[in-house]
């Protein structure tokens, strides 16, 4: 059985309706301007190219936040890639990925080791501050 899980639409994003430039965008969406060309680099991304300046259309900001949803919920570009692979074809209204229950279960053990190593590093890192403030006292 696959069940499909839909995220959501960050509140930042509602308004797409007008080309951006690329300033603009990084603006808008807090990313440096470094990240849109990376992203462009690696084919995530294809503004409008009008001489040297880049242009972000609908379909183009609707990507970026697909990619930012993605990173936010602990994905690699590699992967946030395949998932906009696997969204062409569908009509793009939203920035919501079709995630099915084997990915989620997944990216949650992924995410949960993850968690487990940091909550470790910071339990060492708070042991070691301790003595090291004992032994200034």
């Amino acid at each position: 059985m696959k069940a499909s899980s839909q995220l959501k639409t960050p509140a930042y994003a509602n308004d797409v309706s007008e080309l951006l430039t690329i300033g603009e965008v990084a603006r808008l969406y807090g990313v440096t301007l470094r990240a849109l060309r990376f992203y462009e680099q690696r084919g995530l991304l294809t503004p409008i190219r009008r001489g040297g300046a880049r242009f972000y259309d609908d379909a183009q900001k609707l990507r970026l936040q697909m990619i930012l949803k993605g990173k936010h919920l602990g994905f690699t570009l590699s992967e946030i890639t395949d998932l906009l692979a696997a969204e062409t074809g569908h009509k793009q209204e939203s920035s919501e990925f079709t995630l099915d229950e084997k990915m989620v279960l997944s990216q949650l053990r992924h995410l949960e080791e993850r968690r487990s190593d940091l909550d470790q590093a910071i339990a060492e890192l708070r042991a070691v501050h301790k003595k090291l403030g004992g032994a200034a006292a």
